[in-house]
């Protein structure tokens, strides 16, 4: 069966992009190495495609109603223009995915869901808005979205915009609406780098357009287009769980790490029963991520991860964190383990081999969070 291909599709072959198959989208992989386009995100900026990222449209009088019910962080956080970090879990606490949720209004939001779970969260959110008065519509085929994420992003599309981008007027999770590059569009300071960064969501039918106006004015500031292999080494080097490896049905917010996440004084919300016990009385396991000396073992999902010969959990995923120079990974271990500096073993289950690795309950890279703020 024939691919389909995101709007930018034909940039990616001119620039001779690596292509690969991602949820059926033929999207890139890399436009040179991903070393280099993981230096220039943390240097200059990257421009990143995410294949089929867009919003579930939500809208209507009983809009926040609804979404405070499937959400289980509360927005009564955030004001209109506010950008809100949370998951969507069902009656067990499992999650459905981790999303961000954009405040129009208290009668208009938008859910921006993982690719891979966009149906799954159209389909949930849609079956929990019977009778309430709100409307959730699937805007992802009909917007073109890139991500423009490093300490040049500011300066690049300062020149497309009028737009205040200041941290002052635009602070980190907040958004506007403008026009860049003479086309409407929705501007977020969000990103998935943990640097200085911005989503851009706007038209399709303008999606080329974008590229080229956000790259030439990028050029004199080192901006380069990335890859997905660039995104998923940046991720990793701020301990970013991605659905599909680290997160699935099968955890809670409160196993990931995501806590946080999840409001105490909040009710009403699908899976509180489950996830208000877990953090009361803990749980067995949490998600870590896991350092290695260098860069030249590289663990795989399923790696099994021990203390003192025994085994206390599983690698969820990995890369290597080129800006760091050490190779990187996520996994659920049993509580006890899940302290920082813990020392522990990763065992590969192709050679057999054993590596040493030290546990971290924070962000490998820039853990205060003060890039992405700048």
């Amino acid at each position: 069966m024939a691919r389909k291909h995101t709007p930018y599709y034909h940039k990616f072959i001119e620039l001779n992009a690596e292509i690969v198959d991602r949820l059926g989208f033929d999207a890139a992989l890399r436009f040179t190495t991903v070393e280099e386009e993981h230096r220039a995100t943390r240097e200059t900026a990257g421009v990143y495609d995410v294949y089929c990222q867009g919003p579930i449209d939500i809208k209507g009088p009983g809009a926040t109603a609804l979404l405070q019910k499937v959400l289980v962080n509360d927005l009564e956080r955030i004001s209109d223009g506010g950008v809100l970090y949370s998951s969507v879990c069902n009656e067990q606490g499992g999650m459905l995915d981790d999303l961000t949720a954009y405040r129009f209004s208290a009668e208009h939001y938008w859910l921006v869901a993982t690719p891979s779970r966009v149906a799954v969260i159209e389909r949930w959110v849609t079956e929990h808005a019977r009778d309430m008065r709100a409307y959730v519509t699937n805007c992802v085929s009909g917007t073109a979205y890139l991500s423009i994420q490093g300490p040049a992003s500011r300066a690049t599309l300062a020149t497309l915009t009028d737009a205040d981008l200041s941290t002052a007027a635009l602070p980190y999770f907040r958004m506007t609406q403008a026009t860049v590059a003479e086309v409407p569009a929705v501007i977020s300071r969000t990103g998935y780098s943990g640097e200085l960064g911005y989503e851009l969501y706007y038209p399709r039918d303008y999606s080329e357009h974008m590229w080229d106006a956000v790259l030439a004015a990028g050029k004199e500031h080192g901006v380069v287009p990335a890859g997905l292999g660039a995104l998923r080494t940046v991720r990793i080097e701020k301990k970013y769980p991605l659905y599909g490896l680290d997160l699935s049905e099968g955890n809670t917010p409160v196993e990931a790490g995501l806590g946080w996440t999840v409001r105490r004084e909040k009710r009403g919300y699908i899976g509180e029963q489950v996830i208000a016990r877990q953090r009361n009385e803990g749980v067995d396991r949490l998600l870590v991520g896991l350092e290695f000396a260098d860069l030249n073992f590289l663990p795989a999902p399923g790696d099994v991860i021990a203390v003192d010969g025994a085994e206390v959990g599983r690698i969820t995923s990995a890369d290597r964190g080129w800006w760091l120079g050490k190779s990187l990974g996520l996994g659920y271990v049993a509580a006890s383990a899940a302290k920082a500096g813990v020392q522990v073993t990763v065992t590969s289950a192709t050679s057999g081999e054993s590596y040493p690795a030290t546990v971290h309950t924070r962000a490998f890279y820039d853990p205060e969070m003060t890039r992405a703020r700048a």
